[in-house]
């Protein structure tokens, strides 16, 4: 791809956008979780959030290397991540919302960690029968990923909301805050029906049942429950997103707007 730091645009299909949703929710979520690098609680904590938005980063890459390709306007996978406009991402809104450095705590992270990688895991699961080949290819390597987010998001969940009245009552608020953006995970509309209608991937609705079973499970062995559902519908899926995601992709895109088309 020539340099330029000029926004590009995509030939966009409900098949090209089905697959961005996926890509651009593990590219914002690596985003706000590399926000944590050199900032952990604890050195440990520290290193496996970092190595946690890897994981994300590396599964990113290869979705939307993979959408460039078809897409076939000769772009890469940094020309998407980097020279996109704000309304050309279609990642969940919850991913986007500030965590670290937007009045979020350690609890925010941990829940938001945990709610996103058992999401990721049920669609994950589904994606390896997916009928595009590599995209089923990129899901056996990320449901391992994925499995291991989950489980390592899981047992903070369960440490902070048995551990101390603090800790408990840090991550309800956590809770309460997330939750009413959960409900974008699991929104009907034609571009997941033509997916699922191709083989390319199940409906996000699809993956309710198994969410939702493994979140109350977990919840309640931390001593809560999941809140009440509301009228309450995130649009990030759709391209339309909250304030927080233009000051993010500022910063992300900032080098590459700057020194187009620059390597290291």
């Amino acid at each position: 791809m020539a340099a330029t730091s000029e926004s590009i645009r995509l030939r966009l299909t409900p098949a090209l956008q089905y697959r961005l949703r996926i890509a651009d929710t593990c590219l914002v979520h690596a985003q706000r979780l590399a926000e944590w690098c050199g900032h952990g609680p604890v050195l440990e904590e520290d290193i496996a959030l970092a190595n946690l938005a890897l994981d994300l980063l590396g599964q990113a890459r290869a979705l939307l290397g993979h959408v460039a390709r078809l897409e076939g306007q000769g772009h890469d996978e940094d020309a998407l991540a980097f020279l996109r406009d704000e309304g050309a991402y279609f990642n969940l809104s919850l991913v986007e919302l500030p965590l670290r450095r937007g009045g979020g705590d350690f609890a925010d992270t941990v829940l938001r960690n945990f709610l996103l990688a058992s999401w990721l895991q049920a669609l994950w699961r589904r994606l390896v029968a997916s009928s595009d080949a590599e995209l089923a290819a990129i899901a056996g390597k990320a449901v391992k990923e994925a499995r291991y987010h989950r489980q390592h998001a899981a047992d903070w969940v369960l440490r902070l909301g048995d551990g101390t009245p603090e800790s408990a009552s840090r991550l309800q608020r956590a809770l309460a805050r997330a939750w009413p953006y959960t409900a974008e995970m699991f929104a009907a509309d034609a571009v997941d029906e033509a997916a699922a209608a191709a083989g390319l991937g199940p409906t996000r609705a699809a993956l309710a049942a198994d969410w939702d079973a493994d979140v109350a499970a977990v919840l309640g062995d931390a001593g809560m429950a999941p809140p009440a559902r509301t009228a309450f519908l995130s649009t990030g899926t759709q391209g339309r997103h909250t304030e927080a995601m233009g000051l993010l992709l500022a910063e992300m895109q900032v080098l590459q707007r700057q020194f187009p088309g620059g390597r290291w």
